[in-house]
């Protein structure tokens, strides 16, 4: 069953501009991965600082392969130390998906 991931983190405003070339490579190596759907992560444009997560994954299995991944792990250590605080992340069973 997919696995659908919605959330959010900071990171100070002063770190994006180191931090939006560590999120890109994420985000590229993550949709690469065997099982995702979706990966994403966008700046609130009304407050700075807040990236907004979004994920879609074939399968929970797919997911955790995922946060084993190399990738993965370096960015664990690279958003510690961008100062990233705040991190909410949820999943969410998603039996099929359908335009609203």
């Amino acid at each position: 069953m997919p696995i659908a991931i919605v959330g959010q983190f900071r990171i100070p405003v002063e770190n994006l501009a180191v931090a939006r070339p560590l999120m890109i490579a994420v985000m590229r190596a993550s949709r690469a991965e065997d099982g995702c759907i979706e990966y994403n992560y966008a700046e609130d444009l009304a407050d700075p600082g807040l990236i907004r997560v979004s994920e879609v994954w074939e399968s929970r299995e797919h997911l955790a392969a995922h946060f084993k991944s190399a990738h993965m792990l370096r960015w664990i250590a690279e958003r510690a130390d961008l100062g990233l605080t705040g991190r909410q992340v949820t999943g969410f069973a998603a039996e099929r998906g359908e335009p609203l």
